[in-house]
């Protein structure tokens, strides 16, 4: 729904294009009521906006003749967020709105005027955002421009794709909802007709997709932020607690920014806790610090990472036991 600022600018466009509009005329258009008219016509009116009503069949609210809306004007932190925001999307989004990012930077630095040029400056050198991925964007990158058509026009893909932990990829029929990018991966989430349910796919595991020219309604009762927050690939739901001895303690006092919560114990250990979208991601980090921090839950994650030490020590034996090359 717009907000009144929306409502109040869109009110002096449509009587900048056409004058003497009555208060029910403008209603309409505005989606509003008339009593609401009115009292945005008296909102203009104490902001300096000069409308004036003429009476009679063809009467109407007009705008002083030779007014003209003023160019549009951002403050200097107006023009850095829109300059950082673009920025943002060409790494979120890749070459998908790359260009068009691009072209409005380009029609904006013709109309800044110096004071925002130089604030817009100052953030380019002094503001960074880096490693919005974690992996390489590349691998998504040649089917994107191919699901956002998708998903724009509401057609219907054929997917071959290959899951976690399957050897062999499926054939799959899917139909694209919406595009996600969700701890660095992109996702499109949409009806699976193999499965027959609304199902997640990563970009980068598509080995092949072609747009087909079946299209496709999405359900009215699809609600992407229910899904979410029901999917475990955006969730973190598993929280573990990790202990550094008072030796390691250093260890996680440099990486401070990683964890949930931060305890420092009588005896100089300190007990951490952080969320993971899954087990096997939970046991990747941990195995990261390798012996310098102990799980202290959940016992699955401490049974895992038993288990993954125990396969790590078993291919790495001693030279004389390794097998010869051929």
């Amino acid at each position: 729904m717009a907000n009144t600022a929306t409502r109040l600018i869109t009110l002096i466009m449509l009587l900048q294009r056409q004058p003497n509009q009555t208060a029910a005329q403008l209603a309409q258009e505005l989606d509003v009521s008339v009593r609401t008219v009115q009292r945005y016509i008296t909102m203009l009116d104490e902001m300096g906006i000069p409308i004036y009503a003429e009476r009679g069949p063809y009467g109407g609210y007009a705008l002083v003749r030779g007014y003209k809306m003023p160019p549009l004007v951002f403050s200097p932190e107006e023009a850095v967020a829109i300059y950082l925001g673009t920025s943002f999307l060409e790494q979120v989004w890749g070459h998908l709105y790359q260009e068009a990012g691009r072209g409005a930077l380009a029609k904006l630095d013709n109309v800044l005027p110096d004071e925002q040029r130089r604030e817009v400056a100052w953030a380019r050198q002094a503001l960074l955002a880096i490693g919005m991925h974690w992996t390489d964007p590349n691998l998504s990158a040649p089917h994107l421009e191919k699901l956002w058509a998708a998903v724009h026009e509401r057609r219907r893909v054929r997917l071959i794709y290959r899951g976690r932990s399957q050897p062999e990829p499926l054939q799959r029929d899917f139909d694209p909802y919406v595009l996600v990018h969700g701890w660095g991966w992109r996702y499109c989430v949409g009806y699976c007709h193999l499965r027959q349910a609304i199902r997640s796919f990563r970009m980068d595991r598509m080995l092949d997709l072609v747009l087909l020219d079946q299209t496709f309604e999405v359900p009215a009762d699809f609600d992407l932020q229910a899904y979410v927050e029901t999917e475990p690939y955006f969730q973190r739901q598993v929280r573990v607690r990790l202990c550094f001895a008072p030796e390691t303690a250093l260890l996680a006092l440099d990486n401070r920014a990683y964890w949930d919560t931060f305890e420092e114990q009588p005896d100089g250990s300190i007990i951490v806790t952080f969320a993971t979208p899954e087990l096997e991601a939970a046991a990747s980090i941990v195995m990261s610090h390798g012996y310098l921090a102990v799980v202290l839950e959940p016992e699955e994650l401490r049974e895992l990472v038993r288990e993954r030490a125990r396969a790590i020590a078993a291919r790495h034996v001693s030279s004389d036991q390794m097998p010869e090359k051929q």
